[in-house]
């Protein structure tokens, strides 16, 4: 059976993975762990040194066994490249959850528009709570009952402290610069992913252009799902994540 590591995205912790931890759990005889990433949820990150992508995922390594399974949802999609790249010992395989080696969207690659994340960049140096709020309503989207799904979200979420503000700017500057399309076209660990139709921060585009660059990318797409297909349709998530996870 395999050790999962379950992996949150920006502004968000460990919590959000908390249902379907323990509906996981209930399916299958796997191990599921779930971590928060530096700076969030009160995994504290060493503010001397720079929010990047290389820092951040040398301390998360240190709380990762070695041959795991990384689920990696959104921004910790890159940082499980990363991983894979820099402590190949660590990662038995990568499963992808809406997420993409480049989020940025440019002439030859569909993603997040450029403006967008100047926008929160902009809103979050003035009220970060109602930052991580407003994106945290995109991540229900495609649910027929959202609403509740998002306060049964924040009521999980809140049972951690707030991210530190050099995590939320520094996972920004991430998502919006951190281009890894070169490393997954060549990575050797298998790897894969689960992406919702309907998520506008990972288009089904970009998804057409990953399995271009690497031919042994496997990716499931549910049709009526956005950014977060683990909320909104979490018994479907379950039987396809099982479905990935190698024994």
């Amino acid at each position: 059976m395999a050790n999962v590591v379950l992996l949150h995205g920006w502004g968000m912790n460990q919590g959000i993975w908390q249902m379907q931890k323990e509906t996981l759990e209930k399916h299958s005889e796997h191990t599921f762990i779930t971590l928060n990433l530096p700076g969030f949820g009160g995994n504290q990150f060493d503010d001397t040194k720079q929010y990047q992508l290389e820092n951040v995922t040398h301390q998360l390594s240190q709380e990762i066994e070695d041959n795991s399974v990384l689920v990696a949802w959104s921004l910790s999609g890159l940082i499980a490249l990363k991983m894979a790249e820099l402590y190949p010992s660590k990662v038995k395989q990568i499963i992808l959850i809406a997420s993409t080696p480049f989020f940025a969207s440019n002439d030859e690659w569909r993603g997040i528009d450029e403006k967008v994340l100047d926008t929160f960049m902009s809103q979050l140096s003035k009220d970060h709570k109602k930052t991580v709020e407003r994106f945290l309503a995109i991540q229900a989207m495609g649910s027929e009952h959202a609403k509740q799904d998002i306060k049964e979200i924040k009521s999980l979420l809140a049972a951690y402290p707030d991210a530190q503000p050099i995590a939320l700017s520094g996972g920004l500057e991430i998502l919006k610069n951190d281009d890894l399309r070169e490393l997954f076209a060549t990575i050797e660990v298998p790897i894969s992913g689960v992406f919702g139709r309907l998520d506008s921060l990972v288009p089904v585009k970009s998804v057409l252009k990953m399995q271009q660059l690497n031919a042994h990318f496997k990716a499931d797409i549910l049709p009526k799902a956005s950014h977060a297909p683990f909320i909104s349709h979490p018994q479907e998530f379950t039987n396809l994540l099982l479905s990935h996870i190698e024994n």
